[in-house]
């Protein structure tokens, strides 16, 4: 049982020296000030990508703040793939002015397999091509200057761009406020971190841009695995191409609220990290080794580190059971989950509060509402390990995650309104 003990707490404290670094990275984005960029010149002709599953309740949303932006707009061009809808998506879109196209397979299911039909049409229908392409979700809202502070990064020479992504929901629930905390610290303590390292960055899901060089090279769009967007940061990285973050540009999505829901998502999101660790882990392990600390901090962000909270339980556990075997009591084992609970509690705690503390402004709910989701924020991360481990042995395959109605208390611009989301790629 001591062996078991002493494994399990040299694999923990190897893995944290691994991730040490990262301690760095919520400094610098408080102490090292950023190269301002050249204004946006408004030239460059951008395609812009929207996959929609069942999103006639949003997606007017989304193209009214497209509509809105500082960007010259006969300079944005609007592309929609309907992808396998049984609402009038469709009709929404074309409302909104967007061009759409619609696709029914029910076979090839997933977001990466919408991307590539919408791509092959624009490389038909647009032989071409266009300056630079951004991938949004429906649901998503943006600041009125999201494409031009794009613009201005895209113009400095970075060929991939992501921006801030904010959620318009925080409120909704301590399910949808952990999310968006959680994608917050993404944002500005990973991947702003990144970028003042002049370390490549991670796209995550929406709310990126790159031009048109990428486009060429990948032809279609052949990330097909749970989570498209990682896969697509791997591959990069391995490729030496740098992904940029523009602080600037923020967008909002929306989170689910309901616990169910959440899993579904997050079951979805961890199998596919186990799926780019298998196909991406040993190439990015040989680039590491070969020097590159972007391939490093890739596989650092892509191991399951969630499953290390599960050994130490797993170790108080088998204490328990060989205390009580010699005829002792549990107590020593239920010390131990306690333990490893309470610690576990204490660091996501203090990483929510000084996420929250520093990114205070962007949080889109009131100041009571702030200070409350710092005590489930720990609990939401916690809901990670059965989740983690869960996908080790599931594969959930790709379902579309359906919200209910929803109130939010800030959107772009300052306006408060309600919205009604439905499904999100």
């Amino acid at each position: 049982m001591q062996t078991l003990h002493t494994g399990n707490l040299i694999i923990t404290l190897v893995f944290s020296l691994c991730c040490a670094y990262q301690l760095l990275y919520l400094l610098l984005p408080r102490v090292k000030k950023e190269k301002p960029l050249p204004p946006s010149g408004g030239k460059h002709d951008y395609a812009v990508l929207i996959c929609a599953r069942n999103e006639e309740k949003v997606i007017g949303g989304l193209l009214e703040s497209l509509r809105r932006q500082t960007y010259p707009r006969e300079k944005l061009h609007v592309f929609v793939l309907a992808d396998n809808c049984t609402d009038g998506t469709e009709a929404a879109a074309r409302a909104g002015g967007a061009r759409v196209y619609t696709r029914r397979d029910r076979e090839h299911v997933g977001k990466g397999y919408a991307l590539e039909a919408l791509l092959d049409h624009l490389r038909r229908d647009h032989p071409a091509g266009f300056d630079g392409y951004f991938v949004f979700d429906a649901d998503n809202l943006l600041e009125k200057d999201c494409i031009e502070q794009m613009d201005r990064s895209f113009s400095s020479g970075l060929e991939i761009v992501t921006g801030y992504r904010n959620s318009v929901n925080y409120d909704g629930s301590w399910i949808s406020a952990g999310s968006a905390l959680w994608f917050l610290r993404e944002s500005r303590y990973l991947n702003h971190a990144r970028h003042l390292l002049g370390v490549s960055c991670a796209v995550s899901g929406t709310g990126f841009l790159f031009g048109r060089s990428v486009a060429e090279e990948l032809g279609s769009w052949p990330f097909h695995l749970l989570t498209e967007d990682i896969e697509f940061t791997a591959y990069q990285i391995i490729r030496g191409r740098r992904i940029g973050f523009c602080a600037g540009a923020v967008f909002y999505d929306e989170q689910p609220e309901g616990f169910a829901q959440s899993w579904r998502q997050r079951l979805r999101w961890a199998r596919g990290y186990i799926q780019v660790m298998c196909r991406y882990g040993p190439r990015l392990a040989k680039g590491a080794l070969g020097g590159s600390f972007a391939c490093y901090d890739m596989l650092m962000n892509i191991l399951p580190f969630i499953l290390l909270p599960a050994l130490s339980l797993a170790s108080a556990l088998g204490l328990g059971v060989w205390s009580v075997c010699r005829g002792g009591s549990f107590l020593p084992g239920l010390l131990g989950i306690l333990r490893t609970l309470g610690i576990s509690w204490i660091m996501f705690f203090l990483l929510g509060a000084y996420t929250t503390a520093t990114e205070w402004r962007h949080i889109c709910t009131t100041a009571l509402r702030k200070l409350g989701y710092l005590f489930t924020f720990p609990f939401f991360l916690m809901t990670y390990l059965p989740v983690g481990i869960a996908s080790l042995f599931y594969d959930p395959g790709w379902k579309p995650i359906y919200h209910g109605a929803c109130r939010t208390r800030r959107e772009p611009e300052g306006r408060r309104r309600s919205r009604v989301v439905s499904s999100g790629q």
